[in-house]
């Protein structure tokens, strides 16, 4: 190897190993500067995620109130302005909530995500709307004419019947529960309605429009409160609180 050779590759060596050294000293030197600044992004990480944990506690009874009245259904938009705080943390916070309970995700024609969460309510009443219809058995038909000799029975309303038939024992407990119980949100829906007055589901479906119907509800109430139907929130509330 030439001397020339080997001076060219110590000053290539030179070259490679100044800037190391400086780095080394820098790192030395600075060592306490750059672990307190780490220690500080870590402490700014901590205190965000505990202010937004105890903002999320503030939104919750929100969130909750919003889900009841909307049978599971809410939007960005709700939440902002039920909670006067901006969209993006409102759909920050339903993010994490979809996340938390599976919940599935809509968007609506207007191009706005809208968010599903099933809740207790919301499947008993897509269960009710599931309700097949019963159907009568059809019975064959004898004229007085083919057998004179029998008399027709007094006719009864099968309908009736099948209306004011006994329903099962757990479904006749629950109806026994003590009003304030099943009031915890200030209404019930239909299927809840139809265990505390003992029918079927389907029996306060039919009667629920008629204007009879409050007078009708509070024969069949254990505790004789008179229920009205409300259109808007798909609901029943006692019509005369107070009276028993």
């Amino acid at each position: 190897m030439s001397e020339k050779t080997i001076e060219s590759d110590g000053k290539g060596f030179l070259v490679l190993l100044l800037p190391i050294s400086f780095l080394i000293i820098f790192v030395v030197a600075t060592w306490r500067i750059w672990l307190a600044l780490i220690l500080l992004v870590l402490a700014f990480n901590v205190w965000q995620l505990y202010t937004w944990q105890k903002w999320c506690q503030k939104v919750n009874p929100i969130f909750h109130q919003l889900i009841r009245e909307n049978q599971g259904k809410i939007t960005p938009m709700d939440l902002a302005i039920k909670g006067n705080f901006p969209g993006e943390r409102a759909k920050r916070y339903l993010d994490t909530k979809a996340s938390e309970f599976a919940a599935s995700t809509v968007n609506s024609e207007d191009g706005s995500k809208v968010y599903q969460f099933i809740t207790a309510s919301t499947l008993g009443s897509i269960l009710d709307s599931s309700e097949p219809p019963k159907q009568l058995e059809s019975q064959p038909v004898v004229t007085q004419q083919a057998l004179p000799f029998l008399v027709p029975p007094t006719p009864q309303p099968v309908l009736q019947e099948l209306e004011t038939e006994p329903l099962p024992q757990p479904i006749q407990e629950e109806a026994k529960k003590p009003l304030e119980k099943q009031l915890m949100f200030g209404s019930l829906i239909q299927s809840e309605l139809a265990k505390r007055l003992n029918v079927y589901s389907s029996t306060v479906y039919k009667r629920r429009d008629d204007p009879d119907f409050p007078e009708w509800s509070r024969t069949k109430d254990p505790d004789g409160v008179a229920w009205k139907y409300s259109r808007k929130t798909k609901e029943f509330f006692p019509a005369d609180e107070g009276k028993s």
